[in-house]
């Protein structure tokens, strides 16, 4: 009787389960994608330039409102010459960088992510200088961390949009002094 009663109530919940209609998951899964934006490079001095890019990641629903994902990207620059500046005439020309980085975002409505990212990044760089009237030239990478936050938004079923800024700090170095870099970028993926 008792064991019959379970049987029962599991059937019940069973079907309840089946027919409820599914959440939809809006940002879950693997993307690729690209972005165009500004970015300042502070280090000799400081420089805008036009900055552009591929990133690709996946994302997973933790709850139907909360997800976390993980992200790579690389990005080349456009005339990033920072400089002649100082005693040295230094200048410093950022060719590529890329990064990796997770984010955490709140779904607003069904198709709208709000997300901060923040992690690893590394800018490979020329730092040209003038000492005692010779020219001299070195190629180096610059590793350090970056934080940003942006609102992402689904267009069609596999297709978003999104905004964001970064902040990159590359700590101190004895040629360049404090390096950092201030981005807005905007891009569109594909989910698949």
């Amino acid at each position: 009787m008792i064991m019959n009663r379970f049987m029962l109530v599991g059937a019940a919940v069973a079907v309840t389960l089946s027919s409820a209609p599914a959440l939809a998951q809006e940002f879950q899964g693997p993307y690729v994608g690209a972005q165009v934006g500004w970015s300042q490079d502070k280090a000799v001095g400081d420089k805008d330039a036009f900055t552009g890019g591929a990133f690709a990641g996946y994302d997973h629903h933790v709850t139907p409102n909360v997800v976390l994902g993980v992200e790579g990207g690389f990005s080349l620059g456009a005339d990033d010459r920072v400089g002649p500046y100082g005693d040295d005439n230094a200048s410093f020309n950022p060719s590529y960088s890329f990064d990796l980085s997770a984010r955490a975002g709140y779904v607003l409505g069904e198709r709208t992510l709000l997300y901060a990212r923040g992690g690893y990044a590394d800018v490979r760089s020329r730092l040209t200088r003038d000492i005692e009237d010779v020219t001299v030239s070195s190629r180096d990478n610059y590793d350090g961390w970056f934080v940003g936050g942006g609102v992402e938004r689904k267009l069609l079923d596999n297709v978003s949009t999104r905004v964001e800024y970064r902040y990159s700090d590359f700590g101190n170095d004895d040629d360049l002094g404090k390096y950092e870099r201030h981005q807005v970028l905007a891009g569109i993926a594909y989910r698949f």
